[in-house]
């Protein structure tokens, strides 16, 4: 039996064929066994540049696994020229499947979902992002794609049998479905030991009042709606009123030029380090050496970059986007308008010892719900009704 994953990705492949992912891994792909036993990927294929470090970068390694390279539609040079193509290219893959599940958002989910409805073909949709979010907050062209993506989205999803929404709410209320639903994070942690908390608690009880405060964000760092810009600009107003302790550390792959003329322009390059990507392990040991954590996207599912820091007893605040209310107090979120600065500095004035020591406990605690072994079984437990009920 095979089952069939679709989303625009990308993933990458070198000159060997080998295939790389990051959001895309095996770990992602081997939870669809409980469905099938061969697993076939229809999404955007890039070629890994001599830029690109392939140790950066996860290997596709599980048995079984077949990929179909989709044009990349989801540009307007793709869509006049390779739509097409594209086309024909998921229709094959949907009626060579058995199941078909389907992420969104995605132009090659659409494509596959619509294909999957006409065929009559068992589908269950991942809703992992807001469109509307994402693109509303990426560009000029983006706030003209903006509505169609989301109606596309909302139709869709209130259309299928079977969702499962990354969040516990918000994807829900946003984009509701009348089919069977589950809520289970992308976000699965596999280990919570009570001397990561100690050492945490150590951490923040050493400081005095003239120690560096290390921010931490984990993002690409070439896109706008990431948001780190907005940590630049209210580390630049707290310098103003003479707070210069604090360094913004940024941790992920992209273009830094943007960043770096922000950091530059409000006078605190000095207080802005790119670290540059890390694989999954570096980035916890770094965890270990910041200590507050910033969310300030405006686009998300529920991040999992937040979690793995809170996993580590980190304080954080973050935006109200998405998933991240889900995740942090209220006292500790700032909004998305133009008092968003404002807010930020005021949090972060809040950061004193013995409210960093609280958050430190709160936040460890709170990571605990994303424990892999309770949420693999919830989700095993769906795709099994899944599959059969799908016959």
């Amino acid at each position: 039996m095979k089952v069939l994953f679709c989303h625009d990705g990308p993933l990458r492949k070198d000159e060997d064929s080998n295939y790389y992912g990051i959001a895309h891994n095996d770990q992602t792909f081997r939870r669809y066994y409980t469905i099938a036993d061969e697993i076939n990927v229809a999404i955007r294929v890039n070629e890994v540049t001599g830029t690109e470090n392939k140790n950066k970068l996860s290997k596709i390694t599980i048995p079984n696994l077949s990929v179909h390279e989709v044009p990349n539609i989801s540009s307007a040079k793709g869509v006049i020229f390779e739509k097409k193509q594209a086309k024909e290219k998921i229709r094959k893959a949907v009626i060579e499947a058995d199941y078909i599940i389907v992420r969104f958002p995605s132009i090659t989910g659409f494509y596959a979902f619509d294909y999957a409805k006409k065929l009559n073909k068992p589908c269950l949709v991942e809703v992992v992002a807001c469109p509307w979010d994402a693109f509303w907050n990426h560009s000029l062209k983006g706030k003209l794609v903006a509505p169609f993506m989301y109606f596309a989205t909302k139709k869709r999803v209130s259309n299928s049998n079977y969702v499962v929404y990354v969040t516990n709410q918000f994807l829900q209320g946003r984009y509701p479905t009348t089919g069977k639903n589950v809520n289970c994070s992308n976000v699965a942690l596999t280990e919570f030991d009570d001397k990561i908390l100690e050492k945490r608690l150590d951490k923040i009880s050493n400081m005095n009042r003239d120690s560096k405060i290390i921010i931490g964000t984990t993002a690409a760092v070439n896109v706008k709606f990431k948001g780190q810009q907005y940590v630049i600009k209210a580390l630049s107003e707290l310098k103003k009123q003479g707070y210069t302790n604090f360094e913004y550390q940024l941790v992920g792959a992209g273009d830094q030029s943007y960043l770096k003329s922000e950091a530059k322009k409000y006078n605190i390059a000095d207080q802005v380090k790119f670290m540059g990507p890390m694989v999954h392990n570096e980035v916890f040991d770094w965890l270990e050496t910041i200590d507050i954590y910033a969310q300030p996207s405006r686009q998300e599912g529920l991040p999992r970059a937040l979690i793995e820091a809170m996993s580590r007893g980190v304080p954080a605040f973050g935006a109200n986007t998405a998933g991240i209310p889900e995740l942090l107090e209220n006292e500790f979120i700032f909004s998305n308008n133009k008092n968003n600065i404002k807010e930020m500095r005021s949090i972060l004035l809040q950061f004193t010892k013995d409210k960093m020591l609280v958050q430190a406990e709160r936040n460890f605690e709170e990571a605990k719900k994303y424990d892999k072994e309770v949420i693999d079984q919830r989700r095993q437990r769906f795709f099994e009704e899944f599959r059969a009920q799908s016959g």
